[in-house]
């Protein structure tokens, strides 16, 4: 049987997902007040491969990795390591945002609750930790910032709701 490949990119967030998810304690989604829809006014289900800002950077049968050629990987005011789009079946379905530092942690995390919404400050909740993840939820986007405070560095996944779990598909074919 002939099985896609997956980019050692792609898997290496997929299990860096996975392994988050199992480290971090309990993670509650907060309602997202003004869903962005997209990310930088490119909306959710878009094609990547036709427009002039992007380069494709990864390219693969079912999900392909871009990077916008003019941007200077700034995200809520500040230096970011790496800004990716990705798509799936040729429709822009994620953001991949890896930064450094616990300072732009601190500004990234304000950002967002600003942006997003608060997050509920539970009593007896730890809000500081070695792994810590935040989610937004919105109608159609969906924000997750894991912050790994070891080593001072910090994802964030911000997905259409809706096109995003295609990309399980994609993996679960592959993974034997």
């Amino acid at each position: 049987m002939n099985h896609p490949i997956v980019p050692p990119s792609l898997f290496r967030l997929f299990v860096l997902m996975i392994g988050t998810m199992i480290c971090t304690g309990p993670a509650w989604a907060v309602p997202m007040m003004n869903d962005p829809k997209g990310f930088r006014n490119i909306a959710w289900g878009a094609s990547l491969t036709s427009r002039q800002d992007m380069e494709a950077t990864r390219s693969g049968p079912h999900v392909n990795e871009y990077l916008q050629k003019t941007d200077p990987s700034s995200f809520a005011g500040a230096e970011m390591t790496s800004i990716l789009y990705l798509s799936v079946d040729d429709q822009f379905a994620r953001v991949t945002i890896r930064y450094q530092g616990e300072q732009v942690h601190k500004q990234v995390l304000n950002f967002l609750e600003t942006q997003f919404g608060p997050l509920e400050r539970i009593p007896g909740q730890m809000a500081r930790g070695l792994n810590q993840q935040y989610n937004w939820r919105g109608s159609e986007t969906e924000i997750n910032l894991t912050y790994q405070a070891g080593t001072e560095r910090g994802y964030i996944f911000i997905d259409s709701r809706t096109l995003a779990p295609r990309f399980n598909d994609h993996i679960a074919d592959s993974a034997e």
